[in-house]
């Protein structure tokens, strides 16, 4: 009888909550089953926590521990109003506390493998909901140190014809190589539990070839990482170097503006540029500090006295500037990366300008205003007859094309009109700028780029947010230019990758961009170097009768209620008085299938 009410109330609680929720939202906070467990529907973007070892659905119970809230006094009423408020799905206090026994998970398995067994008529359900997979946080309190356990339906049409049943068990972190698997006997127990006659088996290493080290001192650890994914077939010996053959995809994520990249001056002017459309939208800017030397006001009096005179003296305003342009040609990339270090050597009278007055000069809006109305009253006066890129469209470039014809429009300089100014004149010198390193040469700028990232036709902000996005790319651009020493042949196709994605999606720098590349333009990162995940995958069977075993070492806690005060979890940090070895976790996963038919 007991059971009987348990498993109704398991099943109707499940099958209300799916279809109350409806199939493809996920409730925003766990539900309490019982007293002491909880529920929670994770899916969608949320990041999956047992992604470490299983990739199936996208939605799937998580049960764990429930963590009481100490206003709740009743644990019955909180039951009867099934929506009870708990800590997310992963509280940030501590992750061990929300293990729950491995008895008891296993007993909440059980009950969820009745409950979608069609055979069990007995219990009176008909109307079957085929629920998404359900996985139970265990203690490791048993011999095996089981730290997951999950169960899958499999189907047939909408009809569930069986489960997988996954242990997830996790040991270490231990540098013992001893205690590490020896891959025949991985087979042999893998033969006998699936009484399977052949077996598969499939390779996966990982490996770091930069992650971004935290700055001495600073808790704040950077986003970005460079890592190598690879796989193979046909593995021979645990934690053997991928072969030559094996598929590889580099992982990028970067953030922007370390200080030690190529590319930090032209992040801070991309900074400069921000406060600038901040300012236009908020209506506060932040100016930079005045720096000790000359101030923006005296190098912009300086540059047009210097156009006078040279107009005076009756020479024609060079169209180049004086600086040697380099080059770029877009198989030497080396030569692009120096190109960054230098400004381009086409400035027009208006980029002159903006570098004159970039961040560290201009320190307030009244000598922004100042420095205008020089360059206006030069303007007017005739004085100057600055050349300047065809093609640009600001409005003080509009102004220059007037005084070419003698006749100016007046122009109040007040309000937000100073500020846009400058922001027009910078975004259109930036975007050159870019252009000119990711094409080598600003007049013969591919499609991708006029359609895109350099358009006119949105409004100023998304202009900015588009920069924004180039600057990402040129950064990881030369990242792995720097340290893959990546040729143009590598880089064409990452450029596309990350265009591709930018032209579809908002900037952002946590996203992690893929390449395929041939596993022999990483090799050196990898011969000698210890991955920081390495996995086996041993498999038989076909379709949905297939079963896998893995196991796999990996330098990181896979699972995150894994703490070290449980005695489930062994941790040795040194082995023979040596610390420089790595330590590693280990876990295996087993399956066991359940067939209802």
């Amino acid at each position: 009888g007991m059971l009987r009410g348990n498993v109704t109330y398991l099943n109707v609680y499940f099958s209300f909550r799916i279809r109350e929720e409806g199939k493809d939202s996920i409730p925003d906070h766990p539900y309490l089953y019982e007293s002491d467990v909880e529920i929670s529907l994770v899916g969608g973007s949320c990041k999956s926590p047992v992604e470490k070892f299983w990739n199936g659905s996208s939605a799937m119970y998580i049960l764990q521990k429930a963590t009481h809230n100490e206003e709740s006094d009743s644990i019955e009423e909180s039951r009867t109003d099934d929506a009870v408020y708990a800590s997310e799905v992963l509280p940030k206090e501590s992750p061990g506390a929300l293990a729950l026994s491995v008895e008891r998970a296993k007993q909440l398995i059980s009950l969820y493998t009745m409950v979608q067994n069609p055979n069990m008529t007995c219990l009176g359900m008909s109307d079957l909901v085929v629920l998404p997979p359900l996985w139970a946080r265990c203690d490791g309190s048993d011999p095996q140190h089981t730290c997951w356990i999950g169960a899958e339906p499999l189907k047939a049409g909408n009809k569930v014809t069986g489960l997988n049943i996954y242990m997830v068990s996790c040991d270490g972190p231990t540098a013992d190589k001893t205690r590490f698997a020896n891959l025949e006997e991985l087979k042999m127990e893998h033969k006998i539990r699936h009484h399977s006659s052949i077996v598969t088996t499939k390779g996966f290493a990982q490996y770091e070839l930069i992650a971004a080290a935290a700055i001495e001192d600073t808790i704040a650890e950077s986003g970005s990482n460079i890592c190598v994914d690879i796989t193979w077939n046909g593995v021979e010996k645990i934690l053997e170097t991928p072969p030559l053959i094996s598929a590889a995809t580099l992982n990028i994520a970067l953030e922007s503006g370390d200080p030690r990249s190529p590319v930090f001056q032209l992040y801070r002017e991309l900074q400069f540029l921000l406060a600038l459309a901040e300012g236009l939208k908020t209506g506060v800017t932040e100016w930079p500090e005045p720096s000790e030397s000359e101030s923006a006001l005296q190098l912009v009096q300086e540059f047009l006295t210097d156009l006078k005179k040279k107009l005076d003296g009756d020479y024609i305003f060079e169209t180049k500037n004086e600086t040697e342009k380099i080059k770029c040609d877009t198989a030497a990339v080396d030569s692009c990366i120096k190109s960054i270090f230098g400004e381009r050597g086409d400035l027009d009278f208006t980029e002159q300008l903006w570098c004159k007055m970039k961040s560290k000069c201009v320190s307030s809006y009244q000598e922004l205003i100042d420095c205008f109305t020089l360059v206006i009253k030069s303007l007017e006066r005739g004085e100057i007859q600055p050349w300047i890129h065809q093609g640009s469209s600001s409005f003080l470039s509009q102004l220059i094309q007037q005084s070419y014809h003698g006749k100016m429009e007046d122009v109040s300089l007040s309000d937000i009109t100073p500020i846009q100014m400058l922001l027009e004149v910078g975004l259109e010198k930036m975007k050159k700028d870019y252009v000119s390193f990711f094409i080598g040469e600003p007049d013969t700028c591919s499609l991708l780029f006029q359609d895109y990232f350099i358009s006119t036709s949105v409004d100023l902000q998304e202009q900015v947010h588009r920069v924004q996005k180039l600057h990402h790319m040129l950064e990881i651009m030369v990242s792995c230019t720097g340290l893959l020493q990546f040729r143009h042949e590598n880089l064409f196709p990452l450029t596309q990758i990350c265009m591709k994605y930018y032209k579809e999606n908002p900037l952002n720098e946590k996203h992690v961009f893929q390449l395929p590349i041939r596993p022999a333009l990483v090799k050196k990162f990898y011969q000698n170097d210890n991955p920081e995940v390495w996995k086996v995958e041993i498999s038989s069977g076909h379709g949905q009768k297939e079963v896998k075993t893995t196991w796999q070492v990996s330098t990181n806690a896979p699972v995150e209620h894994g703490t070290s005060n449980n005695s489930g979890f062994l941790s040795d940090s040194t082995v023979n008085g040596s610390s420089e070895e790595r330590l590693y976790f280990i876990t295996m996963t087993q399956c066991t299938q359940v067939q209802f038919t």
